[in-house]
């Protein structure tokens, strides 16, 4: 017998017994967490294999469960982020035991400034090794506990399924985040009778989400809004990740209030819309007698709160209760489901705003708008600039023309990110993804691969700093392997500009290069080395003609593309030039 057919018979005997197992009503502790990840509507994991996880995936194939192997555990964990963020699931990241589970720790620490919910499962050493500095053993429970909202090992073979239940639980409690279960090999390899095991059923186990809070407080808040006369209402990440975007587009076009988004509640309306307002926020805040602030909290990116006015009746209302009034006094404060609690206010307002009182809001998002127009047409001259080297405003810009109504846009850097925020608006709420409050770079090829695995029928497009490529571009590959090609466009200015600039600022030209200048790539040859499409481009007016051509070899042969444009090194976001991120 030859050595191939020896092997061939080894593995059809082994395959025979594990199949038998089953069949006896016996089961691994892996193939119990396949089956309760079934039960929580996991149908995706994004992973990098390790020994000690290796049961999962057994499980995961008998249970249908899509497994996306990557380069790096970063770019799982992204992953997860990113598919839990458009599908509005669970997301899931499995990683072995050791570097594989600190690999990650970006990518949940993303999840949980995000709010995102991602369930991580990560493997251990045996028990029975305990203390014993067997391979890759690390206090993972102990590392990952200040960064989920849940962390712990588990113990027994008959408690994982339970275990993955209870710590799924904990990410859509209160405002979402990740969790983390640590499970020694050989409580996964470990076999049991399926009835010592309690697998929860869908469906059968959860309370509702959908609290509106105090009742009471509903009322308050309908009587605040049908006496407004300048009301204005920011809907942020919440919204969109709760499935609330229907409901907030409700309340605002009943009770005519002008709008603002960030996150993903961008594109929640159309640039059309008479309530769509982004650019006159600080000049809303500033003049409103009623501010309604929904699912974002007074972080950095608000001021902490500070850049409000004193003297609107502030409003805010959010998943977590721990948020609500957090660095900043409030006038009123709801803790629940954002949907739940919009829906039930406009119908306890609803009849009940004067003609007076509309037509003064109408005077008010009239002056909004008027203000819109202004600071737009300012704009226009930088994003139409022909300057050479390439204005970063004039690449938003044109991504901007670009875009179609189902792309879904993602931006992974620092300051090209910021830019691509003054000109980007996405067609449809949750098409737009970027870091977030953690600030990560790298988070794009996991978001990219992810958003096109779960919609597959959409574009998507990631716009890079060219740092931020360089972490996580290996896995374009993994994207292409699995059927999900993007199209990559990277912003060039051979340096980490937004530190850059922070540098010269403080200690002057000559050593505000220190740390942050980056080599000059040609990353067109990235895309072409995987297989797929690339193109440099150096003039302004090819920017278009470019990024065309790579959506038509993407189509063509289902392989991704990369566009790197050759940015102003010189030129800076009005964030980063005032750099309010460290205020």
């Amino acid at each position: 017998m030859s050595p191939a057919d020896k092997n061939k018979t080894t593995t059809t005997a082994t395959d025979t017994l594990a199949k038998k197992s089953r069949d006896e009503g016996i089961i691994s502790g892996g193939h119990l967490v396949a089956k309760a990840l079934k039960a929580e509507g996991v149908d995706t994991i994004f992973t990098l294999c390790g020994g000690h996880i290796i049961d999962i995936y057994d499980g995961c194939i008998d249970e249908g469960i899509r497994i996306v192997d990557v380069r790096h555990e970063q770019t799982a964990a992204h992953a997860a982020d990113g598919y839990a963020r458009q599908t509005g699931k669970l997301g899931c990241v499995v990683t072995t035991a050791g570097p594989g589970c600190t690999n990650a720790v970006t990518g949940v620490a993303t999840a949980f400034r995000s709010e995102s919910p991602i369930l991580h499962i990560g493997g251990q050493s045996s028990l029975t090794q305990h203390k014993q500095g067997s391979l890759q053993d690390l206090p993972h429970v102990d590392m990952m506990t200040p960064i989920t909202k849940f962390a712990s090992g588990v113990f027994s073979t008959e408690r994982v399924a339970d275990m993955v239940s209870m710590a799924a639980r904990e990410c859509f409690n209160g405002a979402y985040g990740p969790s983390y279960l640590e499970i020694p090999r050989d409580i996964l390899d470990a076999e049991i009778p399926i009835e010592q095991a309690r697998i929860p059923t869908p469906g059968r186990y959860r309370s509702s989400t959908k609290s509106i809070g105090d009742p009471n407080d509903i009322e308050s808040l309908a009587d605040i809004l049908i006496n407004a006369e300048r009301p204005a209402v920011l809907f942020g990440q919440q919204v969109w990740a709760s499935g609330s975007h229907g409901a907030a587009i409700d309340f605002i076009r009943s009770l005519d209030v002008p709008a603002y988004m960030n996150g993903a509640s961008r594109g929640m309306l159309p640039e059309g819309d008479p309530h769509h307002f982004d650019r006159t926020r600080s000049d809303a805040f500033k003049d409103a007698d009623v501010i309604l602030i929904v699912g974002t909290p007074f972080d950095f990116r608000m001021g902490y709160g500070k850049r409000i006015s004193d003297a609107a009746t502030l409003v805010q209302i959010d998943q977590s209760y721990a948020t609500v009034g957090k660095n900043r006094d409030i006038s009123l404060g709801i803790a629940g489901d954002p949907g739940a609690i919009l829906k039930a206010v406009e119908q306890a307002a609803s009849g009940r705003i004067s003609q007076g009182l509309k037509k003064k809001r109408q005077e008010w998002m009239s002056k909004l708008r008027g203000i819109e127009e202004a600071k737009l047409e300012k704009l226009m001259p930088i994003f139409k600039s022909e300057q050479n080297p390439i204005h970063p405003y004039r690449l938003a810009y044109e991504i901007n023309e670009f875009l179609g109504d189902d792309t879904i846009y993602i931006g992974d850097g620092g300051d090209i990110v910021t830019i691509s925020a003054q000109a980007v608006r996405p067609r449809g709420p949750g098409q737009w993804m970027d870091p977030g409050a953690l600030g990560s770079l790298g988070v794009g090829t996991g978001f990219s691969m992810a958003a096109k695995l779960a919609h597959p029928n959409k574009e998507v497009v990631c716009l890079y700093g060219d740092g931020s490529f360089g972490m996580t571009a290996f896995d374009m590959e993994t994207a292409q392997r699995f059927g999900a090609p993007y199209l990559a466009v990277v912003g060039n200015n051979s340096a980490m500009n937004q530190i850059r600039y922070g540098q010269i600022s403080k200690y002057g030209a000559q050593r505000g290069g220190v740390g942050n200048k980056l080599g000059d790539v040609d990353f067109s040859l990235f895309g072409k080395m995987i297989g797929g499409y690339g193109e440099e481009v150096r003039e302004a007016s090819q920017i278009q003609p470019a990024l065309l051509r790579a959506r038509e070899a993407i189509a063509k042969t289902g392989k991704c593309a990369v566009v790197n444009v050759w940015v102003d090194p010189n030129e800076y976001a009005p964030g980063t030039k005032a750099q309010t991120m460290y205020k």
